[in-house]
């Protein structure tokens, strides 16, 4: 009985001292973890990126007050140049994906100055975040390209201290240098507001030149202009942080999967195969040939046919991503022969995978004919879409290797995005279900009242009293909004009004009412 006691205390203080040993190793990892994110602290801040914050934060606080438009891409020019005179004091020097990423960056938020349409214009402003988080880290492994943006969470409170810093440091030891730098801008802000107001007063040319230029400030939006100024030098200050002393995203490895077998890996890869050959054949046979075939083998109307199994094929395309991700994950890779069942298996599956695109694609085309473009439909065909060209993506990684395929995948969604947001979704919209019109005498009114300003100069060509019932929901929006200063409105907006001011909606509400304007709607 002692002999058994002694032997389980000592079990149990065997079993204590792993646990202690490897929470030990546990909290080492964590430390080396988050010393090696950041390896450096950050130079001191220079004078030119406290000036550039300042600058972003008061043009945003001027322009962006009235609406997203050209004034987001003007505000975000001078935190680009905060964040590259940190990069170029803490010896940092661009490289090619960094010029990449900082060129995509603003290019997307050209999206908003151009699209009055607020999906489009979102989805552009968070790539515009995701690829300017890519341009501050340099990531370009596969959790570096996933984590970059969390980084801009961190540099923010982070940038704030760090530029408070730089003012204690200049107001003890350098408030001789900068005073007369704040006292030349006092002085120069006075002349332009007194010599502006006087030739204002003098000529109402100038006046009205001077109206639409400098935006109009009140006392009752003081608090948003203070938040918008806040944010803005805010966001410049992490971008400037981020970029003087990045994070280390790729610094954070994931440990590969255990090797599988080669029969236990690929012999469900190879079912799988076989089934997707099959329903690719059937496809072949049914759906690529033709309308007329599409009813005569099922009985159904390609509408209907197309509409049962969209989604479901949308979906399997994202899951085949998933199961190639956790086939490499566990692929076996002890030699060449295994490399070679690796690329032919996962190989055969991306190229079926292809198949299956265009199948989801053709299927839209069938729906879209009979009941004409919409939003959703624009969208995921987009992503169905972005889907495909990632799965070429990994077929090229497979063949050239895969150290560029995080970045190439990024690259692509922002790519993806800015077309959709350059080609205008709303206008496209609008211009399939009038040519639709023209072909097959159909038209929704109702949808159009939802659509934005974008759709205006398409639905201009429709005969009368058709345009102006599917104008009247967009030609309310834009009253109720009143007038809108240049730096809010986009290209989209401006049009639209000069249109509609132009040839005004004439027809009677009673009249478009009779046509179906103001029923309810449903995108399905």
């Amino acid at each position: 009985m002692a002999q058994h006691v002694e032997r389980q205390r000592y079990w149990e203080a065997q079993q204590a001292a792993r646990q202690a040993e490897r929470l030990a190793r546990k909290r080492a990892r964590s430390i080396d973890w988050s010393a090696a994110l950041r390896p450096v602290e950050p130079v001191p801040i220079r004078t030119e990126t406290l000036i550039a914050a300042l600058a972003s934060g008061l043009i945003a606080a001027l322009l962006l007050g009235d609406g997203v438009g050209p004034g987001l891409l003007i505000a975000a020019v001078p935190a680009v140049a905060a964040a590259y005179v940190a990069a170029r004091a803490a010896g940092r020097r661009p490289r090619p994906w960094t010029l990449v990423w900082g060129v995509g960056s603003l290019a997307l938020l050209v999206v908003p100055a151009l699209r009055e349409s607020a999906w489009p214009s979102t989805l552009a402003i968070l790539a515009a975040i995701g690829l300017g988080a890519l341009a501050l880290f340099g990531s370009r492994t596969w959790p570096g390209v996933l984590l970059s943006p969390l980084g801009l969470l961190e540099a923010a409170p982070t940038g704030v201290r760090w530029a408070w810093q730089g003012v204690r440091a200049r107001r003890t030891g350098n408030a001789r240098n900068v005073w007369p730098v704040v006292k030349a801008a006092g002085v120069g802000i006075a002349l332009l507001v007194v010599f502006g107001a006087l030739f204002a007063s003098a000529d109402a040319a100038f006046a009205d030149v001077l109206g639409g230029v400098v935006p109009d400030v009140s006392v009752s939006d003081g608090p948003v202009r203070v938040a918008l100024f806040v944010l803005g030098v805010v966001v410049a200050l992490a971008a400037a942080r981020a970029a003087g002393a990045p994070l280390r995203w790729d610094r954070v490895t994931v440990a590969p999967g255990t090797p599988r077998s080669p029969v236990e890996w690929a012999l469900p890869l190879v079912l799988l195969n076989l089934l997707f050959a099959g329903f690719i054949g059937v496809q072949l046979a049914v759906l690529f040939g033709g309308y007329g075939n599409v009813k005569e083998r099922t009985g159904l109307l390609p509408a209907e046919y197309a509409r049962q199994g969209f989604w479901q094929l949308l979906w399997a395309t994202v899951l085949t991503l998933v199961v190639i991700a956790l086939a490499l994950r566990w692929a076996p890779r002890s030699g060449p022969r295994d490399r070679r069942l690796v690329r032919g298996v996962l190989g055969a599956l991306c190229l079926l995978t292809l198949v299956v695109v265009a199948s989801a694609v053709r299927r839209m085309d069938f729906y879209v004919h009979a009941f004409g473009l919409t939003r959703l439909r624009v969208s995921v065909v987009t992503m169905e879409l972005w889907l495909g060209v990632v799965i070429v993506l990994i077929i090229a990684a497979g063949v050239f290797g895969a150290r560029w395929l995080p970045r190439a995948v990024m690259a692509s969604a922002g790519a993806t995005v800015l077309a959709l947001g350059l080609l205008s979704p709303d206008g496209m919209v609008a211009e399939s279900n009038v040519g639709r019109y023209t072909e097959q005498g159909k038209i929704d009114l109702a949808y159009f009242q939802s659509l934005s300003a974008d759709a205006v100069p398409a639905l201009d060509r429709l005969p009368e009293p058709l345009r102006s019932c599917a104008l009247r929901g967009i030609n309310d929006d834009l009253a109720d909004e009143g007038e809108v200063p240049w730096y809010g409105m986009s290209l989209g907006d401006r049009r639209a009004r000069e249109i509609l001011r132009e040839r005004p909606v004439k027809a009677s509400f009673e009249t478009c009412a009779g046509l179906g304007t103001f029923r309810s709607r449903s995108e399905y």
